[in-house]
């Protein structure tokens, strides 16, 4: 009888282990985001979002601010709302991910139309459900092309760790850093170096570019020079995915503009960590 009892406490301890080690699924972060878009059909884009947002979620509004704060001192935002992820990442986890893609904003009274792509980072809270925690958008004209779609699910198996949502981050700030270094040297060797083949380059004025060759084809065209300053990141606990974010001012000729950032990362089998998604938001003057 005593046998059967410690087999059975054993048997139950290796499921709840097995249990805490369950791999994430894309899916969690896609569905978070269609309730969202769900809430905001119904409630509008003010009090959709914030039904969503963390505690101490942060928007560009130009400048970072907490959404609590934003939310709760601007009026109501008229329009509807259609935002269509077209990439999306969870971690191993599950308490990190992120969702991009197109958005646009309709006016009902007059039809006059916003463009343009958004980036959100997701994290859980206590309770293990998804909030949003980053929200971060940038205009461009009606977009002429569909974008690839890509979905994924993580590669690494999970591991029980800290539940702390930023564990890691001085390494991803790090990194972040040596990338801006890598900038001011020159824009296309950092980005040669740093972004994924798949990587996704969202750029104010300009509709996704995808790729690493037209990235790398785009900065060269557009003959830009970059100075970037980090100002905060996060990592997920499982170590497979994080984010950055930052200033940035922009250079072409004599033209200079400020821009918030923010950069997805994830490592490769080196363990060595590579940019997926950049997108500037412009900081207007």
């Amino acid at each position: 009888m005593k046998k059967i009892s410690i087999a059975f406490v054993a048997f139950l301890c290796f499921n709840q282990i097995a249990s805490a080690q369950k791999t994430a699924q894309v899916k969690e972060v896609l569905d978070a985001e269609k309730d969202f878009n769900r809430v905001v059909a119904q409630k509008g884009i003010k009090e959709g979002t914030m039904a969503v947002v963390d505690a101490d979620a942060i928007v560009f509004k130009p400048e970072p601010v907490t959404a609590k704060t934003f939310y709760a001192s601007s009026p109501k935002i008229a329009g509807k709302l259609t935002a269509i992820p077209k990439i999306a990442r969870i971690s191993a986890n599950g308490d990190l991910a992120f969702t991009a893609g197109s958005y646009a904003i309709k006016d009902n009274g007059t039809e006059d139309s916003e463009f343009g792509e958004y980036l959100s980072i997701w994290r859980k809270d206590a309770g293990g459900k998804l909030k949003l925690i980053f929200n971060i958008n940038m205009q461009h004209p009606e977009p002429k092309e569909d974008q690839i779609v890509d979905f994924k699910e993580p590669t690494i198996t999970p591991r029980i760790n800290s539940k702390d949502p930023f564990n890691g981050r001085n390494i991803i700030i790090t990194t972040d850093k040596l990338f801006n270094s890598s900038l001011s040297l020159s824009s296309l060797s950092a980005y040669k170096e740093f972004i994924t083949l798949d990587g996704r380059y969202y750029f104010p004025g300009f509709e996704p570019i995808i790729g690493q060759d037209k990235i790398l084809q785009f900065i060269g065209n557009q003959a830009i020079n970059i100075e970037a300053l980090n100002t905060g990141a996060g990592r997920a606990t499982s170590g497979d995915l994080a984010y950055s974010y930052g200033k940035a001012k922009i250079k072409k000729g004599e033209i200079t503009n400020n821009y918030n950032y923010v950069r997805i990362w994830e490592p490769d089998k080196s363990y060595k960590w590579n940019m997926l998604v950049e997108i500037f938001s412009p900081i207007e003057k």
